[in-house]
């Protein structure tokens, strides 16, 4: 039985999930961001108290099927931004078609209408949550962050950069951790 699950953005969300799952006495083939596998199919009242302990540490078992596919590509969105170097760098709307088996008009009229904003806008602010990490880290260079989200140049991050934070990078490097956001929050 395939589990959807609202919020799951990092390694740490994937532990804590396995961990509540195991706890309920469920037995889990996998968790990946976004998604429980398990062996068997879950009770209605388990599933109950699942929810339960996950609303109680921030994530949501998704029942509908249209917010099941735009957490899909919520998903999508944040293993394209942190899985894929510059080198292997394709073009999104072709990897999240390939991802999801789905064309690309449906995926974006659907999230545009769900979120209220566009996939390109959600993936490019998640790709400025990215630089801020980075700059923050302060273990590359802009150069080297630029190549990595597969931008163009850095006068292009840049300017992107300043254009949704109203900041250079520079600046907001020298103000540090203050202005980071949670990827959930993006």
């Amino acid at each position: 039985m395939d589990i959807n699950i609202k919020n799951m953005v990092c390694n740490r969300c994937i532990i804590v999930v396995s961990q509540i799952f195991s706890e309920a006495g469920v037995n889990v083939e996998t968790v990946q961001l976004g998604k429980v596998k398990t062996t068997e199919e879950v009770d209605p009242d388990k599933l109950d108290y699942l929810n339960s302990r996950l609303e109680s540490v921030g994530f949501e078992i998704i029942h509908d099927s249209k917010r099941r596919l735009i957490e899909k590509i919520k998903t999508a969105i944040i293993n394209y931004i942190y899985h894929h170097s510059g080198e292997n760098k394709i073009n999104f709307s072709e990897y999240l078609v390939d991802k999801l088996n789905l064309d690309y008009p449906y995926l974006s009229t659907l999230f545009s209408s769900v979120e209220g904003t566009t996939i390109e806008k959600h993936l490019i602010n998640l790709k400025i949550e990215r630089v801020k990490e980075l700059l923050v880290y302060d273990e590359k260079n802009l150069s080297e962050i630029a190549w990595e989200l597969g931008y163009s140049n850095v006068s292009h991050l840049s300017g992107q950069f300043k254009k949704i934070t109203g900041f250079t990078p520079s600046y907001f490097k020298k103000l540090g951790e203050k202005k980071r956001k949670s990827i959930s929050d993006v």
